[in-house]
């Protein structure tokens, strides 16, 4: 397990029913840079923890007294919730930061100026996902309008993975005031609707992203991890 941070170890224990681990599968030989940075902080997670006990709600005092950046992500599907930590930052050529955030016990997401492009951890885990960012004013989330096709690739059986495309299209949904354990923000509602097949008749899946009307924060977002986990729903507590 990967040596943590005290303060992480602190509000893990006292708040996070932490992610449920199953191993996952190896990606390609020609991994791009998520999965590469992936195996950097960690992978191949095989640990499998049993359900904690039901934690106390987090306030916004207990997170005010934190110097450290969290984000909470819930599986909407069971309602395991975790609290993760940035492990690692990192650019590349391709427009948008990356950052890999960790829990407790090694479960890891990756994403790109907020859009999920990988999971390690999870059952039948994301290897890989395109993601068009917005690259104005330094906003997070997606790109606006037809944004095109989106591939994914997820583990499968026998160290092997599936990979399909998506058409994306990416609308603006207008202002939304959201609430964040205490606080509230005024925020642009941009939803990502993406479709395989003639009128998506082969399956959709939609992406929601609250985004800071004026800085282009990412504060809120729901996004699709794979058929398997479902989808999962993330919110910023501290910057």
């Amino acid at each position: 397990m990967t040596q943590l941070t005290r303060p992480l170890r602190v509000l893990a224990g006292i708040l996070s029913a932490a992610l449920v681990l199953v191993a996952c599968s190896g990606g390609p030989q020609d991994a791009p840079l998520e999965v590469e940075i992936m195996q950097v902080v960690g992978q191949q997670v095989k640990q499998r923890l049993k359900r904690q006990p039901e934690r106390p709600p987090v306030t916004r005092a207990l997170l005010d007294s934190l110097d450290e950046t969290y984000i909470e992500v819930t599986i909407e599907d069971d309602g395991q919730r975790a609290y993760l930590q940035p492990q690692l930052v990192k650019r590349d050529s391709t427009p948008g930061q990356v950052t890999v955030w960790l829990t407790e016990d090694a479960v890891t997401l990756a994403m790109r100026n907020g859009v999920l492009t990988a999971t390690r951890g999870l059952r039948n885990d994301m290897l890989s996902s395109s993601a068009l960012i917005r690259e104005t004013g330094g906003a997070m989330g997606p790109a606006g309008g037809e944004t095109g096709a989106r591939r994914y690739e997820f583990a499968a059986l026998d160290n092997r993975s599936q990979a399909f495309t998506l058409a994306c299209t990416v609308s603006d949904l207008g202002p939304e005031t959201i609430e964040i354990i205490e606080l509230t923000y005024q925020t642009r509602h941009l939803q990502e609707r993406c479709e395989s097949g003639l009128d998506g008749e082969y399956g959709v899946v939609v992406n929601d992203y609250w985004v800071d009307s004026r800085s282009g924060q990412l504060w809120q977002s729901r996004q699709w991890a794979g058929p398997t986990t479902g989808y999962l729903r993330i919110r910023q507590l501290t910057l």
